[in-house]
């Protein structure tokens, strides 16, 4: 028989699933982000050595284990507030899975808005990004490096936002139809 955790046990894995889950969205994001656009990092981070892909997943990693403190903060309380601290670790893992699922979304979004924004008006992207290369496929890497990390930041707070109205949602529903 599976022991049920307690209340105490659940905010723990709860929170300590969201900050793993930061850490890992941003060595996926920053795998692929290291390996477009290496001059973004190179120039955004002031790194002067060959290893810039390395460094960019353990740079993601970094963050998004920061940002993932910040996400368990906000996630553990309201969802612990939502569900009174009798919802099961299961419902919160999945949960959190479709705020990691709206993250990668707009990860992917921001990445492509901004290639699109670099596309119809190199100037203006230029203008308010003065790094940005002149080359226009490096510029459209670049482009995509830091839409993408705009978008992942933003999806994190968006995701964070809809998964908990979604839970109150769904949690209200799960109580109303106990006997």
């Amino acid at each position: 028989m599976i022991k049920q955790n307690s209340g105490i046990q659940n905010i723990f894995l709860i929170a300590l699933t969201c900050i793993l889950m930061g850490g890992t969205i941003g060595a996926i994001t920053n795998m692929v982000n290291g390996a477009v656009s290496p001059y973004y990092f190179k120039t955004t981070m002031n790194w002067g050595f060959k290893e810039i892909w390395i460094a960019s997943v353990a740079q993601g990693v970094l963050e998004g284990l920061f940002h993932g403190v910040f996400f368990a903060i906000i996630f553990t309380i309201g969802f612990g507030m939502i569900t009174k601290g009798k919802a099961n670790y299961a419902f919160a893992f999945k949960n959190i899975i479709r705020i990691a699922i709206i993250v990668l979304a707009c990860w992917t979004i921001g990445g492509l808005l901004a290639v699109m924004l670099v596309r119809l008006s190199p100037e203006f992207y230029r203008s308010h990004f003065p790094w940005t290369p002149t080359d226009a496929i490096e510029q459209m890497k670049y482009a995509w490096v830091g839409g993408s990390i705009w978008g992942e930041l933003l999806g994190g707070l968006l995701g964070s936002v809809l998964v908990l109205i979604n839970i109150k949602n769904n949690w209200a529903n799960k109580v109303n139809d106990v006997p």
